[in-house]
């Protein structure tokens, strides 16, 4: 019998600026959040820690006061009634406080505005400009995969785009489509180092190396700290399944971006490649060790 496929799902990105005015932030993920729903987007994606400015310029102990635990975060509350509402899914990044331990965190919204779970970035980089080990734990999730309403979906948070190990074990846990909200822009050390394509590239190899689209969504502006600024470089996108770029933003206007992939023929697509089923795992040990060789040296 020839098997049947037909199963779309469309996705969103969006991206935007945000100042020191926290309802304005939300109330500008709400309408954008909004206008991708009237487009026909089914799972839709904010950028990383939209309720503030990229705090992580700088270190300042008071800033800590703007997490809350996941149970009583107010933009998850928030984000939880406009899934429900329009009956989409929104992954929604947030800044965790639990108990004396702080987490740079993914809540995982469904259509039903459920919770499904969270996800604490596994990555915390530290770095002029994006000093997050002061802020954030290492996340201790591992990377997860959710069943939502429209797709299996696996996300992950900005650095950790870098490392194609965390694209491979969504890909792996059975994701279908991958999702990175991410806050990026200049490097403060260094003014003519730009980024943005080689940002761009390494997804589209996760994409392309998985066969599954893929969703990034950064922020834009000029944002000052006490010791340094940054001008994020938006470019969110959409890539295809073969690594190909289906959309992408501009560097700085607000903007949503919509597309729609057929799970069922690229399931089929990633089946008949060969890419999982000649994978060798009992060979990539080294992958386990930070320095490519046995945990201890003898």
């Amino acid at each position: 019998m020839r098997p049947t496929t037909g199963r779309t799902v469309t996705v969103a990105a969006t991206q935007m600026a945000c100042g020191w005015d926290r309802d304005a932030n939300v109330n500008g993920v709400e309408r954008l959040v909004r206008d991708a729903a009237a487009r026909g987007a089914q799972i839709i994606l904010p950028q990383e820690l939209f309720e503030t400015p990229y705090f992580c310029k700088d270190q300042k102990q008071d800033l800590f006061a703007l997490a809350h635990p996941v149970e009583d975060h107010p933009v998850i509350a928030r984000m939880s009634a406009l899934a429900r509402e329009l009956s989409v899914v929104i992954p929604t990044s947030f800044f965790e406080r639990a108990r004396n331990a702080y987490y740079n965190s993914l809540a995982m919204i469904d259509a039903d505005g459920t919770v499904l779970g969270v996800y604490r970035k596994s990555h915390i980089p530290d770095g002029p400009g994006y000093q997050e080990k002061y802020y954030f734990n290492p996340g201790d999730t591992g990377f997860q995969v959710y069943k939502t309403r429209y797709a299996a979906i696996g996300c992950a948070i900005c650095w950790d785009q870098w490392f194609p190990e965390s694209a491979r074990a969504m890909a792996l846990k059975g994701a279908e489509i991958l999702f990175y909200p991410t806050a990026i822009g200049s490097e403060p050390q260094d003014g003519a180092l730009d980024s943005q394509a080689h940002w761009t590239r390494v997804m589209q190899g996760h994409a392309g190396a998985n066969l599954m689209p893929l969703v990034a969504s950064n922020r834009i502006g000029r944002e000052e700290g006490d010791t340094c600024g940054i001008t994020f470089y938006g470019s969110s996108f959409i890539a295809g399944p073969t690594g190909e770029l289906v959309a992408q933003a501009d560097r700085d206007s607000e903007t949503v971006l919509t597309a729609s992939f057929d799970l069922d023929r690229i399931a089929a697509q990633r089946a008949s490649w060969g890419i999982f089923r000649d994978r060798r795992p009992e060979l990539y040990g080294p992958l386990l060790t930070l320095d490519g060789e046995s945990p201890v040296r003898r």
